[in-house]
């Protein structure tokens, strides 16, 4: 969605007016910018924390019709060319960069006038300056994007020096037997379908309908990726993750719930669950949940994995945030020959109907009509009388408008 040029005005006339070029919404305020997806509205002020904001984080925003971003951190460090903040720019969406932890303490709900690179409180009949920072435009974005190219080779070298030092750490607790959780969920000689909310997921998900309507393969939300299968109308068998950025609607949909838990027991989504009074398992294991829910899947018996919106390369594993992703490497070579990745299949062929084949398809229906009409007496004699019919029928009408 491209946005116009975001020279706005505000909706109310209470209060002082926004000059030409400014905007005024409703701050909404998180450091995950996943976490705070779920409370936007058209139009609120998005205030987060987020260093390098990934393509992912800026496709939600732009989905969410955000008015405007306010960053704390920096939008682009340099480290790798990530697209989030291409992607802003593009829709029209004012982005202020480096606004500095200032911006973390806007209060929630407060009405706030974007005005060049300054934040400010419009409340009554007064303003007070809350954050400050740079308001990027697309020139400065593409900049930065042409250097983080140009340096990438060194952040190619630093992750996979972090990635070994990962190995090394994780490779005996993830190589070797894995203690897995009791569960009820069946997978023994099954297909399973692992959704993430990553790249491309919902054209990817889109494209596998005909699959998933014919195999039925057992369907694992990651997180948001079980609101992701919602959307499609589909009810997920399982979800897993640390629950902070699935909805309750998903939580509620009686899908078995796999509470994630890092290394030494903590497990952030937890106490969420345990409010809600759900039945949950907790799955202590190194890495990030899709690995997990492939592992899972790989140890109690399915004959093939399917993942959708998985990271897979180098700029997803950078957008992911991590030092490095060796959990990914060592799970995709434990789980390789029975893994599917459906990244792109959305991409791989758009069926459509050729004129040619539509044209030679009327042509049978017609000829087989006209074949069991010659063959047969009664649908000629329904025929000839309905014809019949609909020539009096026609004749009344025209007697009726014309006299």
């Amino acid at each position: 969605m491209i946005r116009p040029s975001w020279t706005r005005r505000a909706r109310s006339s209470n209060g002082p007016q926004p000059e030409p070029g400014s905007l005024i919404g409703i701050a909404r305020v998180d450091r995950r910018t996943k976490r705070l997806l779920s409370r936007l509205h058209p139009g609120d002020v998005a205030v987060i924390d987020h260093e390098d904001i990934d393509r992912v984080a800026a496709e939600g925003l732009i989905q969410r019709q955000v008015g405007a971003v306010v960053n704390a951190a920096r939008s682009s460090s340099g480290r790798y060319p990530n697209l989030g903040p291409h992607l802003l720019c593009s829709a029209g969406i004012p982005l202020i960069d480096d606004a500095g932890p200032q911006a973390m303490a806007i209060t929630e709900g407060v009405r706030v006038l974007i005005d060049d690179g300054r934040v400010v409180s419009m409340t009554g009949d007064g303003t007070t300056e809350l954050a400050k920072g740079t308001l990027l435009d697309l020139e400065k974005v593409e900049q930065a994007l042409d250097v983080a190219k140009r340096s990438i080779s060194i952040e190619i070298e630093r992750f996979a020096a972090n990635t070994m030092e990962y190995i090394k750490e994780e490779r005996d607790v993830w190589l070797e037997a894995v203690r897995l959780p009791k569960i009820k969920t069946d997978f023994h000689g099954r297909h399973v379908l692992i959704v993430v909310r990553g790249y491309d997921y919902k054209e990817d998900l889109g494209a596998l309908r005909p699959y998933i309507r014919e195999l039925k393969p057992v369907l694992i939300g990651v997180d948001g990726g079980a609101d992701a299968l919602l959307e499609f109308g589909l009810t997920p068998h399982m979800i897993i993750g640390d629950m902070d950025s699935v909805t309750t609607r998903a939580l509620m949909s009686r899908a078995e719930l796999i509470v994630h838990a890092y290394t030494g027991g903590k497990a952030p989504g937890l106490e969420r669950v345990e409010t809600l009074g759900l039945p949950n398992v907790v799955f202590e294991a190194a890495g990030t949940s899709e690995d997990i829910a492939m592992l899972l899947a790989h140890e109690r018996g399915a004959e093939l994995i399917v993942a959708v919106g998985t990271h897979a390369n180098l700029i997803e594993f950078m957008d992911k945030g991590r030092k490095g992703m060796a959990s990914t490497f060592l799970t995709r070579l434990r789980v390789g020959p029975i893994l599917v990745d459906a990244k792109g299949v959305s991409r791989l062929y758009r069926s459509h109907i050729a004129r040619k084949d539509l044209v030679a398809l009327l042509g049978v229906a017609f000829l087989t009509l006209g074949l069991a009409v010659s063959l047969s007496e009664p649908l000629r004699i329904y025929l000839r009388t309905y014809w019949i019919e609909l020539g009096n029928l026609l004749f009344s009408l025209r007697q009726a408008l014309f006299g």
